[in-house]
């Protein structure tokens, strides 16, 4: 591992401490590309605005003549905790702004696969539904959006995900990342679209004279779902994403959130008047997103949907159960996964450019997650498969991967269908997780052709695991008032977290639970405990550490400690 501290441009610091921000703030924010406060401002105000978002005057419009025509809204969200958000949203926000039928379906991860499908749109129309609303897909469901059509619904897609070089045939479509969308923040989740609709449609409701400034609805009680929605997908925190979730967190810790919401840090073990962008990641989401691997998302979308407490509790308390079972089986597959995968090269090789592993015993509403393990340890793209259960689909394999800076995975897996037609029979996904479906016959071709792509793409400096850190800790902003300051702002994916980097005595460790190391350091001449999770290989002496601050609590004292993230001897 090369542990490499970010450039810090002392402008850019001076202008930020100019302004009255904290100096070690101001450090890690200039190392994170703000150059001005303006970039830190969190108000609602300072939002993107929407008229810049190709497709939402045409979404408000078919929304706003839906409503006052008393049509039937159906939603078809997707079965991860960004799609359940913004199902939440869309059901809440509409009906706040006056639709009277809005339902909602959500596919079977295993049974119906991603997207909109043929049979899906049927359903839909079934129901007795006259507009069809996708919410975080649809930008790749072509059939479907077409089927829709062919029953006679109205059909709005919103999305996030890159398109391909063919549009669906939707009447509406609102997703940043369609050609001719001058939307400045690409990186938006699908939650934020849906969020972005439901603005536009209560202008278009403005200006048609239901509503004023004074007794429109506020669409800001969505904001926690939004918050949680955006953290969970792990989208890139640019400065519009970060007002987003900065404004759902200010909301939770204010204890003004839904039931759900509420009901799923108590049944995490957390702290809502103290909540972090951590809470959201690593706590709610997972139990949400838990439901759609392994049961069915309608226990996570009504639980994001419920008004009563006593409900939100049990449906929390039933996610909950679902993700502990979710987390012994991917411990199992993990190490199944993990013994495949270092079998394909030699010890003391390094490993191939991209990784594929099968096994026939594998849960595929797992996969994704055991891919991003193999992903942080051996810091290759994987990709995961399993056999689908679904029914007529026995000789096909569902795969999920991750991949590291430098490999853009959607990408690479439309190379790979160029080179070797009728492998991949569906894909789609971003830059770090995407997903497919081959026959089962073609995993060795699309194996190949994935080595392939990685070996062009990739160089002996992307492959070395890099860790950018903050460089050195001033010893007196080793404080538990400053651990509290740190974890208060909004980190996340592409604004990181602090962490510092320097070297360290190591003055004794010992294995906690057989797995961590717990450590005593000296750090700049004082003593500080730290913990190392998932390692148990010893330090030497002194060593380089990469570490984030942290506080923990003994016989109700806190005190700082630093978690370990990485080393470099």
């Amino acid at each position: 591992m090369n542990i490499i501290p970010r450039d810090i441009p002392p402008r850019s610091v001076w202008v930020l401490e100019q302004a009255g921000i904290h100096p070690l703030l101001a450090r890690l924010y200039a190392a994170r590309g703000v150059t001005g406060t303006e970039e830190l401002d969190d108000a609602l105000a300072k939002l993107l605005p929407p008229s810049t978002m190709r497709g939402l005057p045409e979404a408000a419009t078919l929304l706003a003549d839906a409503i006052a025509q008393n049509k039937r809204l159906c939603i078809v969200a997707d079965y991860d905790c960004d799609g359940a958000t913004a199902c939440a949203v869309a059901m809440r926000g509409l009906k706040m702004l006056g639709a009277q039928h809005v339902a909602y379906i959500v596919p079977d991860r295993i049974v119906d696969g991603y997207g909109l499908t043929a049979p899906i749109a049927q359903r839909v129309k079934d129901s007795g539904a006259d507009v069809l609303i996708t919410v975080d897909n649809g930008i790749a469901s072509m059939d479907g959006v077409a089927h829709a059509r062919a029953l006679g619904l109205q059909v709005l897609v919103t999305d996030h995900h890159l398109p391909a070089a063919e549009l669906p045939n939707a009447d509406v479509i609102v997703n940043p990342n369609q050609p001719g969308c001058n939307f400045a923040s690409k990186s938006i989740a699908g939650v934020g679209v849906m969020f972005y609709v439901l603005m536009a449609l209560r202008s278009e409701l403005r200006t048609r004279g239901v509503f004023d400034a004074a007794t429109q609805p506020k669409l800001d009680v969505l904001l926690p779902l939004v918050a949680l929605g955006t953290v969970a997908d792990v989208v890139k925190l640019d400065a519009n994403n970060r007002r987003l979730v900065a404004q759902g967190l200010k909301r939770v810790r204010a204890l003004a959130m839904p039931s759900g919401i509420a009901s799923l840090f108590v049944a995490s073990g957390r702290s809502a008047p103290v909540a972090t962008t951590f809470d959201f990641g690593f706590a709610l989401g997972p139990r949400i997103n838990a439901a759609g691997r392994l049961s069915d998302m309608t226990l996570g979308i009504e639980c994001l949907l419920t008004d009563d407490p006593a409900r939100a509790d049990e449906l929390a308390k039933t996610l909950d159960g679902i993700n502990r079972e979710r987390r012994v089986i991917e411990g199992d597959m993990r190490e199944q996964a993990m013994l495949i995968a270092e079998s394909l090269f030699d010890e003391g090789d390094e490993a191939p450019p991209a990784i594929c592993v099968f096994d026939p015993d594998f849960h595929e509403g797992v996969v994704g997650i055991v891919a991003s393990r193999i992903k942080d340890k051996l810091h290759r793209p994987a990709f995961v498969f399993a056999a689908s259960a679904a029914p007529g689909k026995e000789h096909e394999l569902k795969g999920s991967g991750r991949s590291i800076p430098g490999f853009h995975l959607r990408d690479a897996l439309d190379l790979v269908a160029k080179r070797h037609p009728g492998v991949l029979l569906r894909f789609g996904g971003h830059a770090m997780a995407a997903g497919c479906t081959i026959h089962e016959d073609g995993l060795n071709t699309f194996e190949q052709g994935l080595i392939e792509v990685a070996q062009e793409w990739l160089d002996a400096a992307t492959l070395t695991r890099r860790l950018e850190t903050d460089g050195p800790l001033n010893p007196e902003y080793r404080r538990v008032d400053m651990v509290d300051t740190l974890h208060k702002e909004v980190w996340g994916q592409g604004f990181a977290a602090p962490t510092f980097s320097e070297e360290v005595e190591v003055l004794s460790q010992r294995l906690v639970g057989e797995k961590h190391l717990a450590l005593k350091l000296k750090h700049q001449g004082q003593p500080v405990d730290g913990i190392w999770f998932g390692h148990t290989e010893p330090l030497p002496a002194k060593v380089t550490l990469a570490f984030r601050l942290d506080a923990d609590e003994w016989n109700g004292v806190r005190r700082v400690r630093f978690l370990i993230e990485g080393a470099q001897a």
